[in-house]
């Protein structure tokens, strides 16, 4: 049983911040980044060796699909459908977000990956 609740969701894509909105008034902005790089699906999340998740500057939610009374589904543009976020995660998340995210920072640059986003080449040969 979650000891928090959603109220409300707003994504505002322009941004790419999701806002979230909980039973005791707060209102916080967590990043689609930030969401898709701490999800906690097995494909990131792994067996207790979380994978590094890079290249996520852009990422942007498509779709969020409430799973009963206690989470959502975020669906991301890279494809990204497998983490149930729920309340509790995401009050956790907004709670620890400067913690979470210095220390996505500092993996980063410990292991060379970057924040920024592959770029597509469409090369033709004629």
């Amino acid at each position: 049983m979650s000891s928090h609740t959603v109220t409300n969701l707003k994504l505002k894509r322009k941004s790419r911040l999701l806002e979230i909105t909980f039973d005791d008034g707060s209102t916080h902005q967590l990043s689609c980044e930030f969401l898709r790089v701490n999800s906690p699906s097995a494909e990131v999340q792994g067996h207790g060796n979380p994978k590094l998740v890079t290249h996520k500057k852009n990422v942007n939610i498509t779709a969020i699909e409430p799973v009963g009374n206690y989470a959502v589904k975020l669906v991301f543009d890279d494809g990204h459908d497998s983490g149930l976020f729920s309340w509790d995660l995401l009050y956790n998340f907004c709670e620890h977000q400067q913690e979470l995210w210095a220390q996505y920072l500092a993996r980063l640059r410990a292991e060379k990956g970057s924040r920024e986003p592959l770029i597509s080449m469409n090369i033709s040969y004629n």
